[in-house]
């Protein structure tokens, strides 16, 4: 079975740390602070792979992460920024946040690139923070956390025309008689596990035809592994509805497939429907045409019987087919939004203070945590710089309402502390 769903972790680069430094130079006794910035963390980067047309290769690895900014050097030297992770994935791949479902990109042009993760910002070495007031400063910031994030991968094959029917309709033989795909073909139903492409010429045109296995009841439901077929009919602009001249509940097949496409999608009942009548080579489908046929013109619906086997009336199929799409009004070019993933947003200054035992505390948030992981505990103005962001984003207060003491530990991320005044 094709892998076309998966769950992966991606996590960007965090940034270099900056450092501390002064000059130190013959007949200059007072060089300065020439600590210089870490360099950014690496982004993690989609892109679009026409050379790719599934999702195996995440059966083998599912964990991603970009590499780190180097650390600052002396004399002011920034370090070096990491390169982003690359992550090639096919046409038609649809990427959602694991936890909330939306839709962070729905890449169907070819090489486009869309950036999931942005690299954590260097650290600003003490060079940065030389002022009039402080012109020796002995403070510095570490590199900024990367963001991580777990990702559905979704792969919606890309098609003009899809083929739907039962299991067994015989689409796979059609699809190998109008195109040069070639998919496994056999007289029992479910011979299709996964869908096959095929390009499709008439004249100097050609549309992509899409074979989607067998849907029987309840798909929409993941029935018969119908999810897995029925993402891969949503990209399509036209259907082929194949119907199965050897059925003895022709009309109600036909019925039952359509229930299927539009309870998976309700714009799915709406999509352009071509029905075709197969297997008139044989005669019990021969003499059981009339009937559908006239059940299918009561419906307002115009059918067409052909033969995938002996290729009765094939090409009258594919001019009827392309006539249709040429029809059609242009489709949507769906383009990557980039999601502003560290713009700064009210979420991001709220906290929460838990007291989860007795002169303990713990203070959970965003914004705090960041500023935490970036702080270099070993420096005194560092930690002083720490102080006055607790008590701007009124964290301070809300630790003494809450009732901390002087020798108290309050937990913030990963990191330890002592209150004091």
């Amino acid at each position: 079975m094709a892998f076309d769903e998966v769950k992966i972790y991606v996590r960007s680069g965090d940034g270099g740390d900056g450092i501390v430094t002064f000059r130190r130079e013959k007949y200059i006794p007072r060089g300065g602070p020439s600590g210089g910035d870490g360099g950014h963390g690496g982004d993690v980067v989609f892109r679009v792979n026409p050379k790719l047309s599934t999702l195996n290769y995440f059966q083998r690895k599912i964990h991603f992460r970009a590499g780190a900014g180097k650390r600052g050097g002396s004399s002011n030297k920034t370090g070096a920024t990491a390169d982003n992770l690359v992550i090639d994935v096919p046409p038609g791949t649809v990427i959602r946040d694991a936890e909330s479902d939306a839709v962070l990109a729905d890449l169907t042009q070819h090489y486009v690139e869309f950036t999931v993760l942005k690299g954590g910002r260097g650290g600003r070495g003490n060079a940065r923070f030389a002022s009039s007031s402080n012109q020796a400063p002995r403070l510095a910031e570490k590199g900024e956390p990367g963001e991580e994030r777990w990702l559905m991968l979704e792969l919606k094959m890309i098609a003009d025309v899809g083929l739907v029917g039962v299991p067994n309709a015989g689409k796979s033989t059609l699809l190998s008689v109008v195109s040069n795909a070639k998919p496994k073909i056999a007289d029992y139903p479910f011979t299709t596990l996964e869908p096959n492409l095929g390009v499709v010429l008439l004249d100097d045109q050609e549309l992509v035809f899409a074979d989607i296995p067998g849907l029987i009841e309840g798909a929409h439901m993941g029935v018969g592994l119908g999810h897995s077929f029925l993402r891969h009919v949503q990209r399509t602009r036209v259907l082929i509805h194949l119907l199965d001249g050897m059925s003895a509940t022709v009309m109600a097949d036909f019925s039952q497939i359509n229930t299927e496409l539009a309870l998976y999608d309700d714009n799915l009942k709406d999509r352009p429907q071509l029905v075709v009548f197969n297997k008139m080579d044989n005669p019990d489908a021969q003499a059981r045409w009339p009937e559908i046929k006239t059940s299918l013109a009561e419906r307002g619906i115009e059918a067409i019987a052909i033969s995938a086997v002996t290729h009765q009336n094939v090409q009258l199929l594919k001019q009827q087919i392309f006539a249709l799409v040429a029809q059609l009004p242009e489709p949507e070019i769906h383009e990557a939004v980039e999601t502003p993933l560290y713009e700064l947003k009210d979420d991001d200054f709220q906290f929460e203070i838990i007291q989860e035992d007795e002169g303990v505390y713990r203070v959970s948030g965003k914004r705090i945590e960041r500023a935490a992981a970036m702080t270099y505990w070993d420096y005194e103005d560092a930690v002083l710089r720490f102080q006055n962001i607790l008590d701007t984003l009124g964290i301070s207060k809300a630790l003494e309402d809450a009732g901390v003491e002087v020798g108290d530990t309050v937990y913030i991320g990963d990191y330890e502390l002592e209150w004091s005044d």
